[in-house]
């Protein structure tokens, strides 16, 4: 009897030391847990309003997981509407960028490169797109060396990338008019002749401009010139390129060397001018004066000053029509 105390006496005390080191193992995986839930928190906090994200891909199933949003949320999808997979994910790629982004990180995936990283494009729910920073690299491979895990970021760039795209168009087109500016003209223009060695310039100036600037004001002006802009986009649809390149000046890049042909064009232009405009409540007369030059091996400023030459001509003969330089 004493023996089965002894016993008993043994197995309650192990019972409690048990009790008590699980009641610790409980008390440590609470504080464990808090720790977790406020590293998430203060994680979450540093990445608030960045639009940075961070993803994880089981590469096997191809099942996704983003830790600090919504998957789906970026793109205006709820959990429901869009399954967490990278098939997912691939199906809202912007179709010019999908084959090239799927290449880029399937190459990292196979060991070609050290990393995924590309900016790219994504197609909103409600049809908007967006511009993304993706970066990736695997994290965990199998037994034999395949990847299981791959760990990234994406980053929402859009409002940075629209800037950079406005600041090159500021940089290659007019602001009033949104036409080429003389740096662009001349890009097209190098291009051009690289490409067919061969090709027209007609060089424009309104006859008489400054009168009706300074009768109804600079703004009015500017709305003259904004008119005559879309007319010679929608007359001239053959051209290569449209420049405002001085303040009533307007030069236009045709690929065309034929005289005869060029001649219609430039018909086309006058005619479209001929008639009494309307503008701003204000009927006007607007005349041109076109100078043509055809190149072939000659520079950007040569065929400028030729066409320029001409021009004036037309100037000096009486205005609104055109010459050809001889």
């Amino acid at each position: 009897m004493d023996k089965d105390n002894k016993s008993l006496v043994k197995l309650n005390a192990l019972v409690a030391k048990l009790q008590q080191s699980n009641a610790q193992l409980e008390q440590e995986n609470l504080r464990l847990n808090q720790e977790k839930k406020l590293l998430e928190q203060k994680l979450n906090a540093a990445l608030d309003g960045t639009g940075l994200c961070l993803w994880e891909q089981h590469i096997p199933s191809g099942n996704l997981t983003m830790f600090n949003m919504e998957w789906g949320s970026l793109l205006g999808y709820t959990i429901d509407e869009m399954a967490a997979h990278v098939d997912s994910w691939k199906g809202n790629l912007h179709p010019d960028d999908r084959q090239w982004v799927i290449a880029n990180f399937e190459d990292h995936v196979s060991g070609k490169t050290d990393s995924y990283d590309v900016t790219h494009r994504m197609v909103h729910k409600d049809g908007t797109v967006s511009w993304v920073s993706d970066r990736g690299r695997v994290i965990e491979f199998g037994d034999n060396g395949e990847p299981i895990r791959i760990m990234g970021t994406h980053v929402d760039i859009t409002k940075e990338k629209r800037y950079e795209l406005e600041l090159a168009k500021l940089a290659h087109r007019d602001p009033l008019t949104d036409l080429l500016n003389r740096k662009a003209l001349l890009e097209a223009f190098e291009l051009q002749r690289k490409q067919v060695n061969a090709g027209a310039l007609m060089f424009i100036d309104l006859d008489d401009f400054k009168s009706n600037n300074d009768r109804y004001g600079h703004k009015f002006g500017d709305s003259v010139l904004i008119k005559i802009a879309e007319t010679l986009q929608l007359k001239v649809p053959e051209s290569n390129a449209i420049a405002r390149i001085g303040g009533d000046e307007f030069v236009i890049l045709l690929e065309s060397a034929d005289p005869v042909k060029l001649s219609l064009i430039a018909d086309r232009i006058l005619t479209a001018f001929g008639l009494s405009l309307v503008i701003e409540n204000k009927t006007i007369q607007i005349g041109m004066s076109i100078g043509i030059s055809l190149f072939t091996t000659q520079s950007f400023a040569e065929i400028c000053e030729q066409a320029d030459h001409a021009m004036y001509e037309v100037k000096r003969q009486g205005k609104n029509s055109y010459l050809f330089h001889q």
